[in-house]
């Protein structure tokens, strides 16, 4: 199992929404809301 730091996490996920590779709305909507949490978490 490849290991992320949160930092690393949140970019994939931001590229991932920036290209498009999601399966549906619903998995863009969980990816920005994860995008969200995380960024929070680092803010904090």
């Amino acid at each position: 199992m490849k290991s992320l730091s949160a930092q690393a996490l949140l970019e994939q996920f931001k590229q991932k929404v920036a290209d498009g590779h999601y399966n549906d709305s619903v998995h863009k909507i969980k990816l920005m809301t994860a995008i969200e949490v995380i960024e929070k978490a680092l803010n904090d």
